[in-house]
């Protein structure tokens, strides 16, 4: 899991390089057959990946985004109107059953259909009409990393070929900057020392790294055995920050922009309750790291909008750390495997 963490910035750059022209020959289709509405479809890590893309697309390209629910077509049998509608499935080894229905179910009704994965002779970039790789090479922990940061870039490039407001160019140092979340890697071990018996946990975000709270809560779960709870800091306020008391572990992504008066409002809450809290954050937001003794900072500024990719980084790393802090192997996590089909 770590060497796979670690290699992400070569990862991200052989991406670009490789997917650059099929995208700007994308980008001249879908001017022409722009859609009315975006379907993407996933599970686990992939499926927070669409969290991200749903707000990542509907931001810069002002079109509609919905996650679709594989069980109305596997289990309900339901027929659906896709028309107008561009159905993006995403998966890593690219042999998620009920994904692979979905994308099926909509080529066959003729909706224009893209394929995100890591494996070139996977169904579903068989399937797919348009299918873009994930140039990670082979991913052997079961936890997916790399991966997950591959489509993230994958949907900022398409975001790019849906005319959204995404330039190329600043697209070209997400592997730059990821690269600067990894300095970070002797600090983040010796911060995961301190969560050595948790067995409980919250992570926040908001926005475009509400995302990024479900799959370190995910981390979490699947590689710690941690309980992991995970909300937009809105969403917190509203019931569940009842289980908050002090020493709680909380986690927050805390970019500056138009998220951080909100997670501010959050992180003070935290306070008042006493709870255990650790930020994640970069040097636009010399805030947050003034207002908690606990902060994980990226030694780079950064627009929010291009956050999410080095923020995950570190929740990564912690979460490797953290399991062998432990004792246990985030490469073997019990009772699951690396792909999972489902119906």
């Amino acid at each position: 899991m770590l060497d796979e963490i670690r290699e992400q910035p070569a990862a991200l750059e052989r991406t670009l390089q490789a997917e650059r022209n099929s995208i700007e020959q994308l980008r001249i289709l879908l001017a022409r057959e722009r859609p009315r509405l975006i379907m993407l479809a996933a599970r686990g890590t992939s499926d927070n990946a669409a969290q991200f893309g749903r707000y990542l697309l509907e931001i810069t390209t002002g079109i509609p985004v919905t996650l679709a629910a594989p069980s109305i077509f596997t289990l309900y049998k339901a027929s659906f109107q896709f028309d107008g509608v561009l159905v993006i499935a995403i998966s890593q080894p690219g042999e998620s059953t009920d994904t692979n229905l979905v994308l099926e179910r909509a080529r066959e009704q003729g909706a224009r259909t893209i394929g995100v994965t890591n494996e070139a002779s996977s169904t579903l970039a068989r399937l797919a009409e348009h299918p873009f790789l994930v140039h990670a090479g082979r991913e052997k922990s079961v936890a997916a990393t790399k991966t997950y940061t591959g489509q993230m870039l994958m949907l900022y490039l398409l975001a790019y070929a849906l005319g959204g407001k995404i330039s190329l160019d600043d697209l070209a140092r997400l592997p730059e900057w990821a690269n600067h979340a990894l300095t970070l890697e002797s600090d983040i071990a010796r911060a995961a020392e301190r969560y050595r018996f948790m067995d409980h946990a919250v992570v926040v975000g908001r926005g475009l790294n509400y995302a990024n709270a479900f799959e370190f809560a995910l981390k979490l779960m699947e590689t710690c055995y941690v309980i992991a709870e995970r909300f937009s800091s809105a969403d917190l306020l509203h019931g569940p920050i009842a289980m908050v008391e002090a020493s709680f572990p909380a986690f927050l992504f805390t970019p500056s922009g138009v998220t951080w008066p909100g997670l501010r409002e959050m992180f003070e809450k935290l306070g008042q309750l006493k709870a255990e809290t650790l930020l994640i954050t970069d040097r636009s937001n010399p805030e947050a790291p003034e207002l908690s003794k606990h902060a994980i900072v990226l030694p780079v500024a950064l627009d929010e909008i291009f956050t999410p990719i080095p923020y995950i980084i570190p929740a990564q790393l912690f979460a490797a750390s953290l399991a062998m802090e432990k004792g246990l192997n985030p490469d073997e996590p019990r009772t699951i495997s690396k792909v999972t089909r489902t119906m």
